[in-house]
Formats: structure tokens, C-alpha cells, sequence
């Protein structure tokens, strides 16, 4: 069991390095929540709370679970840099975006596309396959 001390200082150091008092706030802006909603689902104090989003004091462990079960989203999303997050949703978009081009096409073309796509999947999975069989043998 991990003290509580030793909760704190991972804690502090993660949110040092990350500053998640910045996407806190900003997860609660984008999902429209206001301080006091926050607040009201996590049964915190309205000074403690506008502390952490602040960033003049850091959240607990637990503190940080209530928060990402309020906001939605995940412990991991509170962490992460904003400028990743980015990059993920615009990846996404970009995948979706095909996804929906492919339904376009006609039975045949499809085919032929996720016939492009095994053989992808395939190679890569056979390149794997490989490599480790060779690291096996050295």
C-alpha cells in the first residue's frame, strides 16, 4: 500500500511536468460544466477546487479520478498535453473522414480496398512475426 505522502509527490510530480490544472479546466469549458457543477459532482469545496484548476495547489490521487469522473473522460486525458491530444483527434478525424469515403464506393472497390488493407495487416504482422523468431534464434 502506498502511503499518502508518497501519493502526493507522485502526484505533484506528474502535474508539474504536465500542468493539469490547465486541462482541467479547459475539459470542463469544452464540455460546457460550470465550476460549481464540478464541484457539486465531486463533493469538494469551491476554494479547494478553484485552487487545482489554477494550478496553486495539486490534486490527490482520488481527487484526480472524481475529476475525470465528472469531466467524462479518462484519468489518462487529464495528463496528457493538450498538443497530443491534438494530434489524436485530428488522426481521427482524418480515419473517420476515409471510413466514410469508403462507404461511398461501390461492392467492388471496397473489396478491393480491404483486400490492400489484409495484405497490409498481413505483412506486418508476418514482419513482426519475423523479428522476433530471429531475436529468438540469436
Amino acid at each position: 500500500m502506498i502511503n499518502k505522502a508518497v501519493k502526493r509527490r507522485f502526484v505533484i510530480a506528474l502535474s508539474n511536468t504536465i500542468m493539469i490544472s490547465d486541462n482541467i479546466k479547459r475539459m470542463r469549458e469544452a464540455k460546457g460544466l460550470s465550476q460549481k457543477e464540478v464541484i457539486s459532482a465531486i463533493g469538494m469545496g469551491a476554494a479547494q477546487y478553484s485552487r487545482i484548476e489554477n494550478g496553486k495547489t495539486d490534486p490527490s490521487i482520488s481527487t484526480v479520478e472524481k475529476i475525470a469522473k465528472a469531466l467524462g473522460v479518462t484519468m489518462a486525458e487529464l495528463f496528457t498535453d493538450t498538443n497530443d491530444l491534438k494530434e489524436i483527434n485530428s488522426l481521427n478525424k482524418t480515419l473517420i473522414e476515409r471510413v466514410t469515403l469508403i462507404d461511398t464506393l461501390t461492392k467492388e472497390e471496397q473489396k478491393t480496398i480491404f483486400t490492400i488493407l489484409d495484405a497490409f495487416i498481413s505483412k506486418r504482422k508476418f514482419k513482426s512475426t519475423l523479428k522476433n523468431v530471429l531475436k529468438d534464434i540469436e
